[in-house]
């Protein structure tokens, strides 16, 4: 399994001849939309920065809600949560994906802002290998919110999102504020990461932060 991210909530999962892509965004927040070919594409939930899905080549399969599907091999959850502390009265609703692919086991928490896991949802996500987690605050989680959330999941690999990066007109807070909650003392940014089951270890949360990739197909 490969893992790119194209900032925001945007990444792309390949695994063999399947891409999966998430959370496309609009040009609008001043990123360069990404432009690749995807057999899947889920959608957390409908603003600008996560729903551009014009932007996905190939005739993917869309997934943009709670429920259950498998398709192409691939089991991926819905789970319904909110995008904000006020169950969901000021931003709306977010899905959070669980993806099972390759015996390994992703999170993407999409934009969730609620600040913390409630009960039922922390009993529907369980195990977690991968952990997608916005760490930016402002519609999100903030750095602490997020590092609580990690350490109540407990998942063996981290990879921050939804955060500032150069070019983005969104004001958010940067990966930093994260890390330091984190106790991550020093973290080199890579352009993608290849992940496979036996590599992900048992024990310590490992944190990778992902460069913000502008590959084009």
């Amino acid at each position: 399994m490969v893992i790119q991210w194209y900032g925001q909530a945007c990444f792309k999962i390949t695994s063999g001849e399947l891409t999966i892509a998430i959370d496309p965004f609009d040009k609008q927040i001043g990123l360069t939309p990404p432009r690749f070919k995807s057999d899947l594409l889920l959608v957390t939930h409908s603003h600008p920065d996560h729903a551009n899905i014009e932007t996905i080549q190939g005739e993917p399969f869309l997934i943009n809600g709670p429920g259950e599907y498998d398709v192409k091999g691939v089991n991926i959850r819905g789970i319904e949560s909110f995008h904000d502390k006020q169950k969901g009265k000021e931003r709306g609703l977010n899905s959070i994906y669980i993806i099972e692919l390759e015996d390994i086991t992703v999170c993407h928490l999409g934009d969730f802002g609620e600040g913390k896991l409630r009960s039922e949802l922390r009993e529907q996500i369980s195990q977690v290998d991968i952990l997608m987690v916005p760490v930016g605050g402002v519609y999100t989680l903030t750095a602490e919110e997020a590092a609580e959330v990690v350490s109540e999941l407990e998942p063996k690999l981290v990879i921050p999102m939804h955060y500032h990066v150069q070019g983005l007109k969104l004001k958010l807070d940067p990966v930093e504020k994260f890390l330091e909650e984190m106790g991550a003392k020093k973290v080199e940014a890579e352009e993608k990461i290849t992940i496979k089951k036996k590599g992900l270890e048992e024990g310590k949360t490992k944190i990778v932060v992902l460069k913000a990739s502008s590959e084009k197909e």
